[in-house]
């Protein structure tokens, strides 16, 4: 159950809102990396505090850099610097941060650096960072404390019924040692498969019945892993079928033997043409929900073999 208390903190004064309640002030929709920003944080770490909250968990992490044709992270590192290693070893799904470094993740967050990811305490305690400046915090505790102490710091505590980046999670298959048996099916039927693993961002496997161990002990906590057909051996003859107008996400297989992907439509085609030139084999999967067919679709459950992945 979410939280029974929420409120959505703000810089911008309601007075200044329209019939809609959109904003019509002349406050900046940026952070400004300064006093405002500062009291955002002080802002959450007071409600922390009034609900008895040291410690948070991150759930659904992103990061920028890994999806549409030529985004770039907004800054090196995601912002994350400092926090993770390169590698972003300790920035997952489930993982635990103290307060202090849950505090930093808003930072970025309102500065839009490139990382984005809900910060909770179970059901009794979140953070949530949306577009614009706006944060909504979700207590078990009524905290009229934090809710006088946010005024005190300028900024705008209104009360909500819920957060509208509460997650909604869908229902997934756990990939438990039933999903590893079809894998292996699948494998000796086909010889090769593609893995699509969506973890902080996405990285693709090829597949093989000599691999298969090795992938599957590589994978990032509570990743999402999806199942597609082998990549085809003539990139080029994937490129030539398709249509006139498409728009899919592209996986090839580079000379290094490196299995990336992107998503591209027919405006990228020149593009796309130059940056898979010597694939070793490719695939163009649609990114319509109705035209995605894969063979496998399941999560990762924890070690102790619950489903807690909110997919």
């Amino acid at each position: 159950m979410p939280p029974a208390f929420v409120h959505r903190i703000t810089k911008y004064d309601p007075a200044d809102r329209d019939e809609h309640g959109g904003y019509r002030g002349t406050e900046d929709t940026v952070s400004d990396h300064g006093p405002v920003e500062a009291a955002y944080l002080a802002a959450i770490a007071a409600f922390a505090e009034a609900a008895g909250v040291d410690r948070l968990e991150i759930r659904e992490p992103s990061v920028t850099g890994y999806v549409h044709f030529g985004v770039r992270p907004a800054v090196e590192g995601h912002g994350l610097d400092g926090l993770f290693p390169a590698d972003l070893t300790g920035y997952h799904d489930g993982a635990e941060v103290s307060l202090t470094v849950a505090l930093e993740l808003v930072r970025v967050m309102l500065r839009e650096q490139g990382a984005w990811c809900r910060l909770e305490a179970g059901d009794a305690f979140t953070v949530h960072v949306g577009w614009d400046q706006y944060v909504y915090v979700g207590s078990d505790r009524s905290c009229a404390d934090a809710v006088a102490r946010t005024r005190a710091l300028g900024l705008f505590p209104e009360p909500l019924t819920a957060s509208p980046y509460a997650a909604e999670p869908e229902v997934t298959e756990a990939a438990d040692e039933d999903f590893w048996a079809s894998v292996r099916t699948e494998l000796a039927a086909r010889r090769g498969l593609l893995l699509e693993e969506t973890h902080v961002g996405t990285r693709w496997h090829r597949l093989t019945a000599e691999n298969l161990d090795a992938v599957r002990a590589g994978l990032g906590p509570r990743a999402l892993l999806t199942v597609w057909p082998d990549l085809q051996p003539d990139a080029d003859a994937v490129l030539t079928a398709l249509p006139s107008e498409w728009h899919v996400e592209f996986v090839w297989e580079a000379r290094d033997g490196t299995v990336k992907g992107v998503i591209a439509d027919e405006t990228d085609l020149q593009e796309l043409t130059a940056l898979v030139a010597g694939a070793r084999a490719a695939r163009a999967l649609s990114i319509y929900v109705d035209e995605r067919h894969p063979l496998l679709h399941a999560a990762l459950p924890d070690g102790d073999g619950v489903l807690r992945a909110r997919w």
